[in-house]
């Protein structure tokens, strides 16, 4: 499954597939703006099975054939021209953003669906584009191979999640969205300087030509760091997460879905281009402590921040910051390994495995969360009186999200946490394992916080009747994340195709 070859050029029909993939949203966008918020629901609701469709097939291609699905875009090849790549992460991501996505869609429809006895509406034409905005800027992320393309796709995710936050038009998700608008364009500038010197000094910015060219030397370090802090600002990494809870917690449910279970991975995805495939042998082990120091931060503070909340959806904000920390668990644990193929590791898979089953579990626990307020008209903790009773449904749904994030078998967060922590005595980094085992107690107290209330006499006074089709959304996304917990216990093959043979002279 490890790729040595310079190139795995796709003849084949599914290589056209990965245009199509970025194509076809991008051309719902168009379309919605010609005709209008009353088609802009249905464009969006045609385009999600063929989208669907088309990540499944390319999933398909890469996992048969064991190798990366390239195209290269007008026959020019780099550095004079562009490709694009899937390998097996790029896959596994394209096939979650739009399950995720079509859920999300789903859901909101009851919300920014427009009336047939009135004219266009502003807000459903613009949650309709704006969602399918981010698919293709998210599709373009997972699927771009040059660095200044994928800073381009980053400013595309940036400039459709942001609005996505401050639909309702209220003050305070405003001065949220303005926030995020502000951490996301300085981690842009950090991320454009970084690249600027990496095409002075090599002339290039292809992720293949640049991994077979660059050596240990000031300006590749400066442009490491710069590109790093860029993202990590967009990520919410600690201690940059200060703009992510009030953004995601005001946020319309669908929207915040969207934000915090797709949307901040995209920036994920991209460090781990940049320093497994981009930079490959850069960063030594010291520098990947940082990055798990901050991440241990995250989980942390995070934790403890999310059980000092009075809102439900600002304690499921906050738990993203916390659980976005176990992703860079990874690193430490990956560089500086006495392998030379660390994709064959159980913290490959286990990061991973965190990132695919936070992103269904926390995407069940915003839409749960967003169907609890809009029936009780409030999202108090204190206040929830048996709304487990009202919405047993959705209460489950939480309940199971948050067995995940809690790493509680059998669910894939048990998987991503187990395989961590066997990563970290193997690794004798054992110093992880402890924040890794406090952050699942801290996760299972602010659930307690919740579901105790939820579940307790009387039963709620609902204010609004919630739709039974809207309360299986979250369920079904909270049975996903269990599922991924029947995955075994080892390295998953999906997730090497297509990586280099080792951290050193890595190869397209």
């Amino acid at each position: 499954m490890i790729e040595t070859a310079a190139a795995t050029g796709a003849g084949n029909a599914e290589a056209y597939l990965l245009v199509l993939a970025i194509i076809l949203p991008v051309g719902g966008v168009l379309l919605s703006f010609l005709l209008g918020s009353r088609q802009a629901e249905r464009i969006v609701l045609c385009l999600l099975p063929l989208g669907m469709g088309i990540a499944g097939v390319i999933l398909a291609d890469v996992w048969r054939s064991g190798k990366a699905l390239t195209y290269v875009l007008g026959g020019w090849t780099p550095p004079l021209g562009i490709m694009l790549r899937a390998d097996g992460l790029s896959a596994a991501m394209l096939v979650t953003t739009a399950i995720i996505i079509a859920a999300a869609a789903f859901f909101a429809r009851a919300k920014f669906s427009t009336p047939r006895d009135t004219n266009d509406e502003r807000a459903p034409l613009a949650f309709w584009t704006l969602l399918l905005a981010v698919w293709a800027a998210l599709n373009a992320v997972v699927l771009g191979y040059d660095l200044f393309n994928l800073y381009v796709a980053l400013e595309l995710l940036t400039f459709g999640a942001v609005p996505l936050v401050s639909l309702d038009g209220r003050a305070e998700t405003l001065t949220a969205a303005l926030r995020y608008l502000l951490f996301a364009l300085v981690g842009s500038m950090f991320y454009l300087l970084g690249a600027a010197l990496l095409y002075g000094t090599y002339g290039t910015l292809d992720i293949g030509l640049l991994a077979s060219r660059v050596r240990p030397e000031p300006a590749v370090y400066a442009a490491g760091v710069l590109m790093t802090a860029g993202l990590l600002a967009k990520t919410a990494l600690f201690p940059l997460y200060l703009w992510l809870p009030p953004a995601h917690a005001g946020a319309p449910a669908a929207a915040s879905a969207v934000l915090s279970a797709l949307v901040v991975k995209g920036s994920f995805f991209l460090v781990v281009r940049i320093w497994f495939d981009a930079l490959p042998g850069i960063f030594n082990a010291a520098s990947a402590q940082v990055l798990g120091a901050l991440g241990a931060g995250a989980i942390i503070f995070g934790s403890l921040l999310a059980l000092q909340q009075p809102r439900l959806k600002m304690v499921v904000a906050y738990s993203t910051v916390a659980q976005i920390g176990y992703l860079f668990l990874m690193f430490p644990l990956i560089i500086g390994t006495a392998s030379g193929m660390p994709w064959t590791g159980d913290a490959w898979t286990g990061g991973w495995m965190q990132l695919f089953s936070h992103a269904f579990a926390k995407a069940a626990m915003f839409l749960a969360a967003g169907l609890i307020a809009e029936a009780l008209g409030h999202d108090r903790i204190a206040d929830l009186g048996g709304i487990g009773r009202a919405l047993p449904m959705t209460t489950i749904a939480f309940a199971l999200a948050g067995l995940s994030l809690m790493g509680i078998p059998p669910t894939g967060g048990f998987v991503a946490k187990w395989m961590l922590l066997t990563a970290s005595a193997m690794e004798g980094q054992w110093w992880w394992a402890l924040v890794i085992l406090t952050g699942g107690l801290l996760a299972g107290a602010y659930m307690f916080r919740i579901l105790v209330p939820a579940m307790a006499e009387p039963r709620a006074a609902l204010q609004a009747s919630v739709l039974r089709h809207r309360e299986m959304v979250p369920l079904a996304l909270a049975v996903v994340a269990l599922l991924l917990g029947l995955v075994p216990l080892q390295p998953m093959e999906l997730l090497q195709i297509g990586r280099p043979a080792s951290l050193q002279g890595a190869a397209p």
